[in-house]
């Protein structure tokens, strides 16, 4: 292995779906510090995507066929399904590689921590993209809580809710809880992990669980409801059945509150091909920004610039020195921790009445 010190960071993408296609890769060829050497992907449709998009790129039909290839390379990232993270991961770390994981971390804490442990002994770098971290919306929130403004904050309300009433053929409409499948494990990683970087551990936490589309193995609308030991109450929504949308942040604070609509636009700007070097990525415009204030006297507020390429920013930082990770692993197991309890202590229903499993 070459010193990434010296030059760009040669790094290998394992799907090419949207988490491959969407997150990873636009951000890999922006950034000056990494090299996007390999794509790893066995689907006719989307080998001939990266071939397009990244000739400069080898494109593979196997981890294995990577693999091979690891003393050409120094980071591997990892878009498959969650049921294939770890065996990913182990193989990229034995091979003498660092690896980005995408959330969810693995399918379950225990082997999210197992993970952790090869890592250290295998003296290798481990990070989870937890991307939504910088969420303009979330990254204005964070603002607002750190710097007092809101006051003491009481309650926090967040959503991701859409409207897709057909499941469409993908790896996530067919995987259950079991195999990481789900909206708890889907949009609560990132649900759960912006509350507990906001408002610290979880002393209670509940929830409801329902199957509500046609075809849906797994929970494809929950709300969960965490007490945090700051005092904190919680309190998120996940919907893929939602025909009209709630707020995406509400919070409410001892002297103040700030409430905002609409995700951040960075996902579906990268989707339609968008750089992450355009002027504008990241950029809310006014008329979407939320308010503050108390009620009577509210007044727009500047959403900060979302930016997801600050994680490949402060990774870079992490291997070419001693930062710190972008993402400490040990956040991602305790959002796994809840997520488990949860399922565990959580009845899941179905809309039209028949029983559900959770396995």
């Amino acid at each position: 292995m070459t010193d990434a010190a010296i030059g760009p960071i040669r790094t290998a993408v394992v799907g090419f779906g949207t988490s491959g296609r969407v997150f990873h890769a636009p951000f890999l060829e922006a950034d000056p510090a990494y090299s996007l050497n390999v794509i790893v992907t066995a689907d006719p449709g989307r080998v001939a995507d990266a071939a397009v998009r990244y000739p400069a790129a080898s494109v593979l039909d196997s981890v294995d066929g990577m693999l091979t290839r690891s003393a050409d390379l120094d980071l591997v990232v990892i878009g498959t399904p969650p049921a294939t993270h770890a065996d990913i991961a182990r193989a990229a770390m034995d091979a003498g590689l660092d690896v980005v994981v995408d959330k969810p971390f693995a399918v379950t804490a225990a082997e999210g921590r197992a993970l952790m442990v090869h890592a250290q002994r295998a003296g290798r770098r481990l990070t989870v993209f937890q991307n939504r971290r910088w969420d303009g919306d979330f990254l204005t929130v964070r603002d607002l809580v750190v710097s007092g403004r809101l006051g003491t904050v009481r309650r926090f309300e967040s959503r991701f809710e859409w409207y897709k009433p057909e499941v469409r053929a993908s790896w996530k409409a067919e995987a259950s809880v079991a195999e990481g499948g789900g909206i708890l494990f889907d949009l609560g990683t990132h649900l759960i992990d912006q509350a507990l970087q906001l408002f610290g551990p979880v002393v209670e936490a509940r929830a409801e669980l329902a199957v509500n589309r046609r075809g849906s193995v797994a929970d494809d609308d929950a709300f969960v409801a965490l007490r945090h030991a700051s005092g904190t109450i919680t309190h998120l929504w996940m919907n893929s059945l939602a025909p009209q949308f709630g707020a995406r942040f509400h919070v409410l604070g001892s002297q103040t509150g700030y409430t905002s609509y609409g995700l951040d636009g960075q996902e579906s700007a990268l989707g339609a091909g968008i750089s992450p070097l355009s002027d504008d990525y990241g950029v809310t415009p006014a008329e979407r920004w939320g308010v503050f204030g108390v009620e009577g006297s509210l007044a727009p507020h500047p959403t900060l610039r979302g930016d997801y390429g600050a994680f490949y920013r402060r990774l870079a930082d992490s291997i070419r020195g001693s930062a710190p990770l972008p993402v400490d692993p040990a956040d991602s197991v305790a959002v796994l921790e809840l997520i488990e309890h949860l399922h565990a202590e959580t009845r899941l229903h179905r809309a039209d009445g028949r029983s559900a499993t959770k396995e």
